[in-house]
C-alpha cells in the first residue's frame, strides 16, 4: 500500500472518529438541556432539544455511509476494522441517547405548566447527573482508548439502576400520598426510564470500547461487588 493510500486511509479514520466526538458533544448537551428543561419547566429549551435530534441523526448516516465506504476501498483487517465496526455502533448509541433525551423533552412539554411537587425531581436530578457523568467518561474513553476508563463506566451503571429503583419508590409515595400527583408523577417515571436507558446505551459504548482496543467481550452479566477486576480476565484478545 502507497504512503499516500495510507495517509488517506488514516485521514478518513480520524474523520471517524472525529464525528463521533461531534455526536458525543450533541448527546451530551441534549441529556443535560433536556432535564434542566424539565426541572425548570423550560419550554423554549425543550423545544429546542427536540429541534436538536436531526442533527444527530443526519450525523449518523453520515458515519454509516463513511464507514461502509472506507470498508468497501480498503477492506481493512484486525484494528482497523474494529475501529470502523465500532465507529458504527457508538454512533447508534448515541443516536438512541438522543431519541431519550427528546424523549424526556416531550415530556416536559406535555406536563408543560401542570408540573407541581418540584421534589419529586431531585431523585431525577441525581439519575440525570450521573448519566452525564458516564456519558462523558465513556467518550472519554472512546478518545483515548482507555479500556480501564469503559470498565469503570460498565461497573458503574450499577450505580444508576439502584438510584431508579429510589426514584421508583419515591414517585410511587407521592403517589399515594395525593392523587393529583399521579399524572405528574407518571410522567416522571417514564423519564426516569429514559434516563436509565441513557446509562444502559454508556455501557454499550464501554463495551465497544473494549472490543475496540482488545478485540475480546465483556462478560455478558456485571459482577457484583468486583469494582476492581482486572482487565485481562475479560474476553479473549485478537490483536
Amino acid at each position: 500500500m502507497s504512503e499516500h493510500i495510507v495517509r488517506a486511509y488514516d485521514k478518513e479514520l480520524d474523520e471517524l472518529g472525529r464525528r463521533i466526538a461531534e455526536m458525543g458533544g450533541i448527546a451530551e448537551k441534549m441529556v443535560i438541556d433536556a432535564m434542566d428543561a424539565l426541572s425548570n419547566v423550560d419550554l423554549v429549551l425543550a423545544q429546542q432539544v427536540i429541534a436538536a435530534d436531526p442533527r444527530l441523526d443526519a450525523i449518523q448516516r453520515e458515519i454509516e455511509e463513511q464507514a461502509i465506504l472506507t470498508i468497501a476501498r480498503r477492506q481493512p483487517m484486525a484494528v482497523d476494522l474494529r475501529e470502523i465496526i465500532g465507529a458504527i455502533r457508538i454512533a447508534g448509541d448515541l443516536e438512541r441517547v438522543g431519541d431519550l433525551a427528546k424523549n424526556i423533552a416531550k415530556r416536559t412539554v406535555t406536563i408543560g405548566q401542570e408540573a407541581r411537587l418540584p421534589r419529586a425531581l431531585v431523585g431525577l436530578k441525581h439519575m440525570n447527573e450521573l448519566a452525564t457523568e458516564l456519558m462523558k467518561d465513556v467518550l472519554d474513553a472512546y478518545a483515548q482508548r482507555d479500556v480501564e476508563r469503559a470498565q469503570a463506566v460498565w461497573t458503574r451503571d450499577a450505580e444508576l439502576d439502584a438510584l431508579e429503583d429510589s426514584v421508583f419508590r419515591d414517585l410511587l409515595t407521592h403517589m399515594m400520598e395525593d392523587p393529583r400527583n399521579i399524572s405528574f408523577c407518571a410522567h416522571l417515571l417514564f423519564c426516569s426510564k429514559n434516563i436509565e436507558r441513557i446509562g444502559d446505551h454508556a455501557t454499550n459504548i464501554a463495551e465497544t470500547v473494549f472490543y475496540l482496543v482488545t478485540g475480546g467481550t465483556l462478560p455478558a452479566e456485571r459482577p457484583k461487588g468486583r469494582p476492581d477486576l482486572n482487565v485481562a480476565s475479560f474476553g479473549t484478545a485478537a490483536k
